[in-house]
């Protein structure tokens, strides 16, 4: 056999085995270094030989961590002679060589503005940035913008409808996943065909959970304002947000978002929301038809008011024999007030007394009946705009202006309008007695007890009364 055929054979047979190798190598590789943003401060630094000397430090200690640790995606690194920090973030699903690739290419990008006193460079694969300053818990920035491709997408509506739901999972999910990266695809089923979103969503690691959420807020608005284009980028200071048509990731890096979801997908969300307002409304209209059929089969009975309760402004109503004895002590001459043209006239409640001197007060301090609208653009009634006032801690401009300032101080008018209120509760129960109230009048400050709840007054818009309604056999 000729030795030079048999060299020949050899050569040919370890081409035949490399070539599939080296091909393959060409394919898989790829840092992704489309330049999509870069920029650097206008203040440039004051030493720029000490800074240069601390940011190559700074530099070199980046790419240390990159290639010490296979699995290391994210790095911070600081000087502090010099005052140099730096990050630098790689997507997770590109290789430690393809990392180490884009962080070079990133390097050679940021160089150029090495005078400014910060710069970033934002690649589809990664991105780095520096400052004289620590930088590491920002989130979102002025300067985020959405990057938008020049293609429109081949099943727009279908995959327009694909990109919200996909964007809006990653939103929700990425922020509680550790290390703040999801890659996730979804189908998109138009009337032409089908098709599939790709998306990924990575927060720096160094932000909190509700910061990440909130940057991927705004960069998930951002992106959806390219749809229905089929490429779109988001960058902000702490995240980033990417969707295409066509994979950028391999199938076996994608992330199963189901668990971080709560409730569930968005998509699924809407099923369950449609089921749950669904079975809502029949249950109303199965309750509404059993009551109009009790109602029709009952006579409707003479309305009845509460004793006790009778300041509420209810108008005419019918009391209870056993209303009016528990009201006057069993009709007990101690309660007896006198004779009248209709009979005995005793007296119902001290709590009612209280009522009575709570309006009395007020109309003193504003100079103004419990009954008259005040003349302004609300045309609120006096017990009304009291309420309004004291709930936004201003109820001192309930004064007359006729008083004299230099005669009270507004804590104590504050606190006299405050045991005012108290005697005004809706709730007969929980009105102080007279004795209370003159304890409450010669304390000194505010009312040290529980603020007062909402007095019962009439709507001037609907004619109604408003507050807490309460029932008391006390």
């Amino acid at each position: 056999m000729n030795p030079n055929r048999k060299k020949h054979g050899v050569l040919s047979m370890m081409l035949i085995w490399w070539w599939p190798w080296w091909l393959t190598a060409v394919v898989v590789a790829d840092p992704q270094i489309n330049l999509l943003n870069s920029g650097c401060s206008p203040y440039n630094v004051s030493n720029e030989s000490a800074f240069y000397a601390s940011l190559n430090a700074t530099l070199s200690n980046l790419r240390a961590k990159l290639n010490n640790n296979t699995n290391t995606r994210f790095a911070t690194a600081q000087q502090v002679t010099g005052s140099a920090y730096a990050m630098v973030q790689c997507r997770n699903y590109l290789s430690t060589a393809d990392c180490l690739a884009c962080f070079t290419a990133a390097v050679a990008q940021i160089r150029n503005y090495y005078a400014a006193n910060g710069a970033r460079v934002i690649y589809d694969g990664c991105f780095l940035r520096y400052e004289s300053s620590s930088f590491y818990d920002q989130t979102t920035e002025p300067g985020n913008e959405g990057i938008c491709g020049n293609q429109t997408a081949s099943q727009p509506t279908a995959f327009s409808a694909a990109v919200k739901e996909l964007l809006a999972d990653l939103q929700v999910a990425t922020p509680r996943i550790n290390g703040f990266f999801a890659a996730s695809k979804k189908e998109a089923v138009g009337s032409a065909g089908n098709a599939t979103v790709y998306a990924v969503a990575q927060c720096a690691e160094t932000v909190s959970e509700i910061g990440c959420q909130d940057c991927l807020t705004v960069a998930s608005r951002n992106a959806q304002v390219c749809i229905p284009s089929a490429v779109a980028r988001a960058v902000d200071a702490g995240c980033f947000l990417r969707y295409s048509d066509t994979p950028f990731f391999a199938d076996n890096q994608t992330t199963n978002l189901l668990p971080f979801l709560g409730n569930g997908s968005s998509s699924n969300k809407k099923a369950i929301i449609g089921g749950v307002v669904g079975g809502v409304v029949g249950a109303i209209l199965i309750l509404a038809v059993f009551v109009w059929f009790i109602v029709l089969r009952r006579r409707k009975p003479i309305t009845r008011g509460d004793i006790l309760g009778a300041t509420e402004l209810r108008g005419p109503v019918n009391y209870k024999y056993k209303d009016l004895k528990s009201a006057t002590k069993n009709f007990s001459e101690e309660n007896k007030l006198g004779e009248g043209g209709f009979g005995d006239v005793y007296k119902l409640s001290e709590k009612v007394d209280i009522y009575s001197f709570g309006v009395v007060v007020l109309e003193i301090i504003c100079g103004q009946r419990i009954s008259e609208v005040k003349n302004d653009p609300n045309g609120d009634y006096l017990l009304e705009r009291a309420w309004k006032l004291y709930e936004n801690d201003r109820h001192q401009e309930l004064v007359d202006e006729i008083l004299d300032p230099n005669e009270y101080t507004t804590e104590e008018v504050k606190g006299i309008i405050e045991i005012a209120l108290l005697c005004l509760q809706s709730s007969p129960a929980v009105r102080p007695s007279m004795s209370e109230v003159v304890v409450l009048l010669k304390s000194k400050g505010s009312v040290e007890r529980q603020p007062p709840s909402k007095p019962a007054y009439v709507d001037t818009n609907q004619k109604k009364v408003r507050g807490d309604t309460f029932t008391s056999t006390a």
